[in-house]
């Protein structure tokens, strides 16, 4: 079966199951054109891919009467500037990463992932409860703004590095591409953390004014070719042990658009996230094995590393929580759910993964 066809198959399959979204006949006068800015280049497809299938679910389900233009980072406006782009009603609809604007409000990561926080089908269950999503909804009203979930990269690795980690102290002086809160943590553990574009990641830990990089995940991570000049694969990636993308929507467009517009949105968006994810894991299986054969090294962080980092991370979280009453809400509620989740997962996706895992 093409995935052309799957696509058609899961929508109409979920169109059903979220109350039939109105398909626009000829009869149908409205329509519909909204321009898409995404924060992701056309370099990593499945990532940047979120929004066509995005806009290719949407036309079909309205009979080509709600179309969405996508415009990679940088064609449109500049990838962080996304959001308030959006906003402001510059660009009707982004297509981003929440967790891009931790420095506006903290409590927007909870929407991406947060370190040790919760993995990719937690973290999908978690932004669909009903308490949860109205508090992301209410957070984000306030940038004139809703939200739809539209996007999941699965766990990523913990980067590339020039040398072996075997203590926490390996990590003092450790000059390392990474951002937000990952990168906040390693701070406090003693890294020195910078920003480099991506492009310029390469030359940088290959001159050695970089030691090591954090990008995304084999698939992604060996198009860059960072294994040639940082041998050192870590993982896992505790920073973004999920990440979840979003389409957001001017709140004032959004009260325009007729119901069953609306309804094919939300439809489109939920097969994007799906359709995603199952790229990713497809991808990323595949190019593991490549990425090993052309010379990376595959290490686990030690576990005094990962163990210190989980308690500066909730040290962090609480500093956060007691300055920005919306993240302590969040973190609240995602901490309850992590730890009722994990008691069954423990028994049965853990139990199940760890004993196949074993034997194969």
């Amino acid at each position: 079966m093409k995935r052309r066809e799957m696509l058609g198959m899961v929508a109409g399959g979920m169109a059903g199951a979220l109350a039939a979204p109105h398909v626009a006949s000829a009869q149908d006068k409205a329509t519909v054109t909204w321009r898409c800015a995404s924060s992701f280049p056309k370099s990593v497809e499945i990532l940047y891919g979120n929004a066509p299938v995005m806009s290719e679910i949407l036309s079909r389900l309205t009979d080509g009467a709600f179309k969405l233009q996508v415009f990679a980072a940088g064609e449109l406006v500049p990838p962080l500037a996304v959001l308030d782009s959006v906003s402001t009603n510059a660009v009707e609809v982004g297509h981003t990463a929440l967790y891009y604007f931790f420095g506006k409000d903290p409590a927007l990561a909870f929407g991406t992932h947060i370190p040790f926080g919760l993995n990719s089908r937690q973290q999908n269950a978690w932004l669909s409860r009903e308490g949860t999503a109205k508090e992301i909804d209410r957070i984000l009203a306030k940038y004139n703004l809703v939200g739809f979930v539209g996007g999941n990269t699965g766990a990523q690795m913990g980067g590339f590095y020039r040398k072996e980690i075997n203590s926490v102290e390996d990590l003092q002086g450790l000059k390392i591409r990474i951002s937000g809160l990952g990168g906040r943590i390693l701070s406090n553990m003693g890294a020195i953390v910078q920003q480099v574009a991506a492009a310029d990641i390469y030359p940088s830990l290959e001159k050695g004014t970089l030691d090591a990089a954090e990008f995304n995940a084999p698939h992604d991570d060996q198009k860059m070719g960072l294994h040639k000049v940082a041998p050192h694969y870590y993982f896992p990636g505790f920073w973004d042990g999920s990440n979840v993308q979003h389409f957001i929507v001017n709140a004032d467009e959004w009260a325009k658009l007729p119901p069953h517009f609306q309804e094919a949105f939300r439809v489109a968006a939920f097969v994007a996230n799906y359709d995603s994810l199952q790229k990713y894991d497809i991808a990323n299986a595949a190019a593991l094995g490549r990425i090993v054969a052309e010379g990376a090294i595959i290490k686990q962080f030690p576990q005094d590393v990962l163990a210190a980092a989980f308690k500066v991370a909730h040290e962090i979280y609480e500093e956060i929580s007691a300055e920005n009453e919306d993240f302590a809400i969040l973190y609240k509620d995602m901490q309850e759910f992590q730890q009722q989740v994990a008691r069954w997962h423990r028994i049965s996706e853990l139990a199940y993964d760890s004993t196949v895992a074993r034997l194969l």
